[in-house]
């Protein structure tokens, strides 16, 4: 059984709600989420804020904050994943930000990049991850195995 499957098996049991918020994945996980029949019992959606003007003005990511960690960021993605709690009723919320090129790269963040975070309203856990992956689509697929496996393991 995929994860997805999985996660949904487990909200609906738990009878909880899932939120995202995503970046460099550009809505992707959301589409595997709702590609399974009966997501609207468990997953109420997700916010795509892939420029950093969205990430202010839907998630409340602070303008500070992005000038000073910049986007793909573990504090970045904490604030995305704190402004998916104070926005939306959700139980579980994850949110992502990377860098899946083919541009866009540093020395300090290589594409690949990924910056996760992830949990409930009382746990919320933040990991850094890298795609050895060379192309765009790649990187992107990746980066929705990875996030729905590590959202898995705080369920």
């Amino acid at each position: 059984m995929s994860v997805d499957k999985k996660i949904g098996q487990l909200l609906q049991k738990k009878k909880k709600r899932l939120a995202l918020a995503e970046s460099c994945t550009g809505g992707a996980i959301a589409a595997r989420l709702t590609g399974i029949a009966g997501a609207s019992g468990y997953f109420l959606g997700a916010i795509v804020s892939y420029s950093d003007e969205l990430k202010q003005t839907l998630l409340g990511v602070s303008e500070t904050t992005l000038k000073k960690h910049g986007a793909v960021s573990s504090e970045v993605v904490l604030e995305m994943l704190l402004g998916l709690f104070a926005k939306t009723p959700c139980d579980y919320g994850l949110a992502i930000s990377g860098i899946a090129g083919p541009t866009g790269g540093t020395k300090t963040a290589p594409i690949g990049t990924l910056w996760i975070a992830y949990g409930d309203r009382s746990e919320v856990r933040i990991e850094c991850v890298m795609s050895k992956e060379k192309t765009r689509g790649k990187i992107i697929e990746y980066a929705v195995e990875t996030s729905l496996s590590l959202l898995m393991g705080c369920l």
